[in-house]
């Protein structure tokens, strides 16, 4: 994923002299740089018109040219093809994705006789760590480039669709919180798209369309589908033993990976839906260490992501894993995974979260992406532009939201079901919503019933006074739920981890198998079995301990796997 935030967030940013973005994104690397980097690959030599690496195939690393020039072009499922760079000597061919030999979003073409070094995934990782004040251009390069391609739309899937349907805006904010770069084009208004509607005849169910890159056409599938077609996760090699699997990769699971990574831990990570968790979805956080003015959540833990395939980790989203398998005989832990599939490591971090609260609302599940959202990012931003719209909760996620909000819908009733948000929210988020005049705060107050229609979706919402019991209806088309979550633990059941009352798991506890053992304070009660961030009882649910927490469970993995 790339982080489309700056670069710079030092102090002094604003006296540091600009550097040209585009030099940053293709610099061209000296004689001297190439010779430090030889001995990371090997040459290789290639004909005119050779492919180098192809969109939607494993990419083999990265390629310096040496001589002679690369066309790179974009190439998607309805046929067209689009130039995107041309490299030439002391140039290099790679963008994010190739860290980890994730498939290629772009064609390389060799223009006449070519000769370049190739430096595979794991080389180029090695590289990045060696090499710093080289290894940094390149990282930076990497990331800028995949930011290009998002911001193009080059690279990944046509989504075949109106902008505005439930569908079409779950798919793209799938892609968009995994940084997929794709693009939307409406039958309405676009020929190309039109063509293909009609050449398929979808039915309402059946759209959007999604065309991959190699042309293969998909009925608004699930994100399992639509990641197994854009082999998202073909890169991972499920025979491997790795030393840690965490389940996860919200700002704890994320930071436990980079730590852990850093430290030569081999690790893999399972996530659900998207990196990032719900801190992802927040539109600023103002109050971490480090970033005086504000970093989205978005940007924060994509830089995470980035760095922990920088140190190695083998990162599968989306893979759900349903159970954990504990006591196997090689003393090794198993966990199953959706797709049949399992995956063995020697010790397991939970770092799997919370799920996002359901309240007890009338026709709710009906109304769940055609109007009742659960995060607040710029995709839902644009469906509400200059309308009405509700946000419920009195956190500090619903407050951040609020005020995002507040800068595209005209107007932002937020309902709180208590008195006041001193309790639950920092004091510069209620100061700041108190003086944005677009945002109306309405406490004593909850959502009880939701109206609308199969073809519109929401349409209209009760509100409640908890005091008085008066009910007030509103036309709305947009609702956004931000009322707490439940621990992400289901999958733990029969494997012996000990949960609270609430279903958050308890750590430091002895286990009852060794007695008096003494209990790392991140341990669970099933040795080799550790809990970081939301999802563990006594946690203090801030981004800041969760990474820290993160950080922290390296040291007690190392002790349990030396022992």
């Amino acid at each position: 994923m790339a982080d489309s935030s700056s670069e710079d967030d030092r102090p002094d940013a604003s006296q540091a002299r600009p550097v040209d973005r585009h030099d940053q994104t293709f610099p061209v690397l000296t004689a001297t740089e190439i010779d430090r980097i030889r001995r990371f690959g090997e040459v290789r030599s290639y004909a005119d018109g050779a492919r180098l690496f192809e969109t939607g195939q494993p990419g083999p690393g990265m390629f310096v040219v040496l001589s002679g020039h690369v066309a790179v072009t974009q190439r998607d499922g309805l046929g067209h093809i689009t130039p995107v760079a041309e490299q030439g000597p002391g140039q290099f061919l790679a963008e994010i994705g190739q860290l980890s030999g994730r498939v290629a979003l772009v064609d390389g073409i060799a223009e006449g006789e070519v000769e370049c070094l190739l430096i595979p995934p794991d080389r180029l990782r090695g590289l990045l760590v060696a090499e710093a004040d080289l290894g940094e251009r390149i990282m930076r390069a990497l990331i800028l480039r995949r930011v290009n391609l998002i911001q193009g739309g080059v690279g990944g899937p046509v989504l075949i669709g109106s902008a505005n349907a439930s569908d079409a805006v779950r798919l793209m904010g799938f892609l968009t919180r995994n940084g997929w770069p794709h693009h939307l084009l409406d039958p309405a208004t676009d020929h190309d798209a039109a063509e293909l509607v009609a050449r398929y005849s979808p039915t309402p169910r059946d759209l959007p369309l999604v065309v991959t890159p190699d042309g293969t056409v998909l009925r608004n599938p699930s994100e399992s589908e639509l990641a197994l077609a854009m082999r998202m996760n073909g890169h991972i090699d499920r025979s491997k033993l790795y030393d840690v699997a965490i389940v996860g990769s919200g700002p704890a699971g994320l930071s436990t990976a980079v730590y852990a990574a850093s430290e030569g831990l081999t690790v893999a990570v399972c996530d659900q839906r998207a990196f990032g968790g719900q801190a992802g979805a927040s539109a600023r956080i103002e109050n971490y260490l480090g970033f005086p003015t504000g970093i989205s959540g978005m940007a924060l833990t994509a830089r995470a992501y980035n760095q922990a395939q920088k140190f190695g980790a083998d990162i599968m989203i989306p893979t759900e894993v349903k159970s954990l398998v504990c006591g196997c005989n090689d003393g090794t832990f198993k966990l199953t995974l959706d797709d049949g599939g399992e995956l063995r490591a020697r010790a397991i971090v939970v770092a799997s979260g919370a799920r996002y609260r359901r309240p007890q609302i009338e026709r709710l599940a009906e109304f769940e992406g055609r109007g009742v959202y659960y995060w607040a990012s710029p995709i839902e931003a644009q469906l509400c532009k200059q309308q009405e719209v509700i946000l419920v909760g009195g956190g500090n996620s619903a407050g951040q939201a609020a005020v995002f909000l507040s800068g595209h819908a005209a107007r932002v009733h937020m309902v709180v079901r208590g008195g006041g948000l001193a309790a639950s929210m920092s004091r510069y988020l209620i100061e700041r919503i108190e003086s944005t005049p677009n945002i109306e705060l309405v406490f004593n107050t909850e959502v009880v019933a939701l109206d609308g229609s199969a073809d519109s979706g929401l349409q209209q919402a009760t509100l409640r006074s908890r005091l008085s019991g008066e009910d007030r209806i509103m036309a709305v088309s947009n609702l956004f739920l931000f009322v707490g979550a439940d621990p992400a633990t289901a999958w733990l059941d029969g494997c012996g981890v000990t949960l609270d009352r609430a279903g958050f798991v308890v750590t430091g506890a002895p286990s009852a198998d060794e007695g008096q053992r003494p209990a790392q304070a991140l341990e669970t009660s099933v040795p080799g079995v550790f809990a970081v961030g939301d999802v563990r009882s006594g946690s203090v649910k801030r981004v800041g301990g969760a990474i820290g927490e993160g950080a922290q469970v390296v040291a007690a993995l190392h002790g349990y796997l030396a022992g």
